[in-house]
């Protein structure tokens, strides 16, 4: 019995330095950050000015400026650290937070759309309206990647509604310019604000919210040990969950009313205390996990600010978000994650739910397919701001054509081929990825290859306002090899595992996406409106020279893919088989994912971020001609350059003379489907 008093003490006195550490810790960051910012003010103007002997000048800045920043980023930093704790804890993911649950997806799409519609609401009243955007995202995601079915299934499922949602939100941001100005920056998390009554109103309903997930805090003891032994103690699992989830959501809407969504946080501050919590056993219990994960997440939050401001400067400051300094914090988080974990087959399959079709029914899949883009061709063709007649356009080849259509089909023909061939491009891309990850969900943009392309780009678009088309595809191109040579770096430990590859793919994208973010809110507004139509994809302007080298690519890596195909059926069934079959798993993915890079890379530097396409097409094909690639490929191919043009075509006809990027139409016809594919692989799993 001493014994174990004696292993209590130790275990309550570890617990009780590590809060007077974490306490000291804050104070001193607390110090640091008050003392940065565009007027200098030394220790001892600061001291006088918190002991109120100091001087109007210095209490004015502090009482507008710097203690509102504070107090937000400490409560976005409790509050998200919380939220991601406990959504962790319900979901039995250690990679589950509001960002690879969509809340902050969710929460910022409805905040933008209230404002894009010209309607001004106040706080509470818009802390609700992001509360409901983030539970109908973080319901979605959990029911459609069955909690604990996996942590690669549920970041998946996370992600791609995320990229869903953002890109309804990027088409809100493009058509309502004047409306929403100022929440791109606010949509990477800024924790600038205008005074203190924003977060005295919310401050409350974070306490409430907190507090109901410490009264909460021994049935998560209890539901850690397994859904039957809490039920034999009288905890209902279900029960437990839904009121976890709906005050997670509560937090992460608060922190997204005061500071738009910091990335990054609620995965981070959790990890951190795991790693701490073999030293100081009291931590696994989750009346002290989320108290610790709430610090950690203030920690967090206030180190990325300091340095924010110490790196770029107190007026830079208050222009660059905070979230883009977590985001890329988080990344580094989300790649060690990666690195700790296990492989693991509880992914779902590519040949899942597919079932065998026959030769017939390949052939006329073939034929309605190679049908259905002759139809989207000549749409494409006669559709858009002016609109032609088949006898304009024979007019024009023959060269009979007037002035006017020969204009029209001069800047419109190069248009469909960049929208054809970047479709093949990403669908042929989007096969062998889920072929290599064997996993349906998978798509090019986990490689990071997308991120880094964008990268490129914008760093040319923002710091060259003159590029030409040639220069910023170049990098775009250079951007997008770096990062996969990043990614199968750091995934080369056990030879390319494919778990593995998608998080640390995820990471890096998560990375360069901030890094976007920073260049653009770096820019004069002409450039970031530039850098934003860009990343939502665009075929404007192309001509044929600048979609060759995607015909190259293509021509270059068809015959390859072809004499592939049955490496990517044996890479597709398991991990024994291909060692079985005499096929050298690490080497054949390597290649393998090196032309899904090439083809990823092509496409995103002719026409920009194009979403979904590398998703849905690769799937369909295999639904419509069953599993072998040697059928799956040219149908995915069809699909995907059909999905594209007819993309490309509403998005020039639907608001002509206005246009919607292709990249944000395909997103929107792409969510739909990826909901449909969740539900029905969730029933079947």
């Amino acid at each position: 019995m001493s014994g174990a008093v004696a292993v209590r003490r130790r275990a309550g006195g570890r617990l009780a330095l590590l809060a007077c550490a974490a306490a000291v810790a804050v104070v001193a960051l607390s110090l640091i950050h008050l003392s940065q910012g565009t007027a200098v003010l030394g220790p001892d103007v600061l001291w006088r000015a918190l002991t109120g002997a100091g001087s109007g000048q210095a209490d004015a800045v502090l009482a507008a400026s710097r203690m509102p920043r504070l107090v937000a980023g400490l409560v976005v930093g409790a509050v998200l650290g919380a939220a991601g704790a406990a959504l962790q804890s319900v979901s039995r993911n250690p990679l589950a937070a509001p960002d690879t649950l969509a809340v902050n997806a969710g929460a910022y799409l409805a905040v933008v759309a209230v404002a894009a519609f010209g309607v001004s609401l106040p706080v509470l009243p818009a802390g609700a309206v992001a509360f409901c955007g983030g539970l109908i995202a973080a319901v979605v995601v959990l029911g459609l990647s069955r909690g604990g079915a996996g942590p690669v299934r549920l970041v998946l499922a996370g992600s791609a509604l995320t990229l869903a949602l953002s890109g309804v939100s990027g088409m809100l941001l493009l058509f309502y310019a004047q409306e929403t100005t100022g929440l791109f920056a606010w949509g990477n998390g800024s924790l600038v604000q205008t005074g203190m009554e924003g977060v005295v109103q919310l401050l409350p309903l974070a306490v409430v919210a907190f507090a109901g997930l410490l009264v909460l805090g021994r049935r998560l003891d209890i539901l850690a040990l397994g859904d039957d032994g809490a039920v034999s103690v009288g905890v209902n699992p279900r029960t437990t969950r839904a009121a976890v989830v709906v005050l997670a959501v509560l937090l992460s809407a608060v922190a997204v009313t005061i500071a738009g969504p910091v990335a990054f946080v609620g995965l981070c501050a959790p990890a951190i205390v795991r790693l701490l919590a073999p030293r100081v056993p009291g931590l696994a219990r989750h009346r002290a996990f989320l108290p610790a994960s709430a610090v950690a997440g203030m920690l967090v939050v206030l180190i990325a600010d300091v340095l924010l401001r110490a790196v770029f400067g107190g007026q830079a400051g208050v222009a660059v978000p905070t979230g883009i300094v977590t985001t890329v914090f988080g990344a580094g988080v989300l790649v060690f994650l990666a690195y700790r974990s296990r492989d693991s087959s509880s992914n779902t399959a590519t040949n899942a739910a597919v079932r065998l079709r026959s030769r017939q029914a390949f052939v006329i899949t073939l034929v309605v397919c190679c049908l259905a883009l002759v139809a989207a061709v000549i749409a494409a063709v006669l559709l858009g701001d002016a609109r032609l007649l088949l006898g304009d356009v024979w007019n024009g080849i023959t060269g009979r054509a007037g002035r006017v259509v020969s204009f029209v089909l001069d800047t419109r023909l190069p248009r469909v081929a960049a929208a054809l061939l970047a479709g093949a491009a990403l669908a042929l891309a989007g096969t062998i990825v889920q072929a290599v990850s064997r996993n349906p969900l998978a798509e090019p943009a986990i490689l990071g290859v997308v991120g880094g392309a964008g990268v490129g780009a914008i760093a040319v678009i923002t710091a060259v306002p003159l590029a030409s088309f040639w220069l910023v595809g170049g990098a775009a191109f250079a951007g997008a090899a770096a990062a996969a040579l990043l990614v199968f770096g750091l995934a080369a430990r056990r030879g390319l595992e494919q778990n593995r590859l998608i998080l640390i793919g995820i990471g890096v994208s998560s990375g360069a996406t901030a890094l976007t973010s920073l260049f653009i809110v770096l820019t004069d507004p002409f450039n970031g409106a530039k850098a934003l139509v860009w990343l939502s994809g665009s075929t404007y302007g192309r001509t044929f020279p600048q979609v060759l080298p995607v015909l190259v690519v293509l021509l270059v890596a068809v015959p390859l893919l072809a004499a592939a195909t049955r490496e990517l059926d044996i890479v597709g069934l398991d991990p024994d088989t291909p060692r079985v079959l005499g096929v050298r798993l690490g080497r054949t993915r390597l290649a393998l994912l090196a032309i899904a890079v090439a083809l990823t890379a092509a496409a995103v530097a002719a026409v920009g971020v194009i979403a979904f396409v590398g998703l849905v097409a690769p799937h369909a094909a295999r639904s419509l001609v069953g599993q072998r690639h040697t059928r799956v490929l040219p149908v995915a191919a069809l699909l995907g350059a059909i999905l594209v043009s007819v993309a490309d075509t509403v998005g020039r006809t639907l608001i002509a003379p206005a246009q919607i990027p292709v990249g944000l139409v395909t997103a929107v016809i792409g969510a739909p489907y990826f909901l449909w594919l969740l539900w029905r692989s969730r029933a079947e799993a």
